[in-house]
């Protein structure tokens, strides 16, 4: 039988927000947090990354294309294909939608990240861009939390009224703001490709829950260093990675705004935010999070 191929539009319809953030839940308590480090290939519009992770019953692989001038050219910045195979025969299971696994497993990582850390009654969200992954974030947050505002920043006005626009029609009041909005937030997404940082970290509210998503390279960050001395907590997937690729963590530490030794491990987050402080969670996306929604959707397409 010819493995399946499954799209954009049938993997919404196979794996819920509820779905991809249980998956990934799952997979750390079960251990598998863990593999390789992603690798990339240099090519002449960007580059070619590869993320393989594996468990006992499934193996699978991410590649992904980057190619920062694409925008310009109305083509997607990240296009990928990931491909499902069984572990005990390597036979390929299913060949799934790249670009949709990513912004469907991000969103729900950190919306996994958000359950534990923003308070219980968070109602107003702060975005910071205006393409898949904020309005993916938009919907895996609202799984956890119950918001009621959200406020679009960024760059492109027209895109960033597009996606209010679009946040509107599913029943949210939502506006364009500023990087002063971030005053207001009880959760402040950045979901960017800034390399320096999107906001002014002393406007944050003291029990504010910050996200940060958008780069993997210790060159690029989108949090400043204030952030990491006010906050009380900092998550981070997996600290080897954080102090290799996360740029927001690297540059931080080298500025004595942070120390290492407060990170800690998504495994390892507390069950609830503390007392007091802002919080934050530090992710570049891992290649066993793409496996477990992704085996999810084979299950569920099976």
């Amino acid at each position: 039988m010819r493995p399946p191929y499954i799209d954009e539009s049938e993997l919404r319809s196979l794996v819920s927000w509820s779905d991809a953030i249980m998956a990934i839940a799952d997979a750390l308590s079960a251990g598998i947090a863990s593999g390789p480090p992603r690798s990339s290939l240099p090519a002449a519009g960007g580059e070619l990354l590869l993320m393989p992770a594996a468990t006992a019953e499934v193996v699978g692989i991410k590649l992904a294309g980057i190619a920062p001038d694409n925008p310009a050219a109305g083509l997607p910045r990240i296009q990928a294909v990931y491909v499902l195979f069984d572990a005990a025969t390597m036979t390929p299971q299913a060949f799934i939608d790249g670009t949709a696994l990513t912004t469907l497993r991000t969103p729900a990582q950190s919306a996994l990240a958000v359950r534990d850390l923003a308070a219980a009654d968070a109602e107003s969200l702060v975005v910071f861009g205006s393409g898949p992954q904020a309005w993916g974030h938009v919907g895996a947050i609202r799984a956890v939390r119950p918001i009621r505002k959200v406020t679009v920043v960024g760059r492109n006005s027209e895109r960033a009224q597009a996606l209010v626009d679009r946040i509107r029609a599913d029943d949210l009041v939502a506006e364009v703001g500023t990087a002063e909005s971030v005053g207001a937030a009880d959760v402040v997404v950045c979901a960017t490709t800034a390399r320096q940082p999107v906001f002014d970290g002393a406007l944050l509210a003291d029990h504010a829950c910050v996200v940060a998503v958008g780069s993997h390279e210790p060159d690029a960050r989108e949090l400043d260093d204030t952030v990491f001395r006010r906050a009380g907590l900092v998550v981070v997937e997996d600290r080897a990675t954080a102090l290799r690729e996360a740029g927001d963590i690297i540059q931080a530490i080298a500025a004595g705004a942070l120390d290492e030794n407060r990170l800690v491990d998504l495994v390892d987050r507390p069950p609830s935010p503390p007392a007091d402080g802002i919080t934050v969670f530090k992710g570049v996306g891992l290649a066993w999070q793409d496996l477990a929604v992704a085996a999810a959707a084979y299950s569920a397409w099976r």
